[in-house]
């Protein structure tokens, strides 16, 4: 016998064609049939109720199913908030000092920026503190105002050259 023919006689069905036929049947219909169906959670409520013809409804109870805790999410977004100024402010300390690092005049810049946003919060701090100190004077007029303005138009030409006079 040739290697062939020992391998094909090792290999000889085990099942008759009708029961082979059976199980391909029963493992095809396993497998193409339909799973069970998934109950279905609404994710909205609707309010049937009628709209009155006039003035404000009247309130309708909706349960409060929130996942997370008000607390928790809270945190979650000032720990974000937090995270994100952090972020911005280290970019910031990275450029800053990569400007000093650099022997150049990006460097200088760099430097000079620097000191020029201080100078700026010291200029505008003091002189916010000058005005608060500062007193405030109202000037309260008793009489009646009366503004008397005429307004003179002269239009002339193709293109309309318009002249204005104002007399007061």
């Amino acid at each position: 016998m040739t290697e062939h023919e020992q391998s094909t006689a090792a290999w000889s069905p085990r099942m008759s064609d009708a029961a082979a036929n059976a199980e391909a049947r029963r493992i095809i219909d396993d497998v193409y049939r339909p799973a069970a169906p998934v109950r279905q959670i609404p994710t909205y409520f609707k309010d049937d109720t009628p709209a009155p013809p006039f003035g404000d409804a009247e309130p309708v109870h909706q349960d409060d199913r929130r996942i997370v805790p008000a607390w928790a999410a809270g945190v979650a977004v000032a720990s974000l908030g937090i995270g994100a100024g952090t972020t911005g402010i280290g970019c910031g300390a990275w450029l800053v000092l990569k400007g000093f690092a650099s022997m150049s005049v990006t460097g200088v810049i760099a430097m000079g920026a620097m000191f020029t946003g201080l100078a700026f919060a010291a200029l505008s701090i003091g002189a916010a503190f000058g005005r608060a100190r500062r007193s405030v004077s109202k000037a309260i007029y008793t009489g009646p105002v009366t503004k008397h303005t005429h307004v003179s138009t002269h239009t002339r030409g193709t293109f309309s050259r318009t002249r204005n006079t104002f007399h007061g």
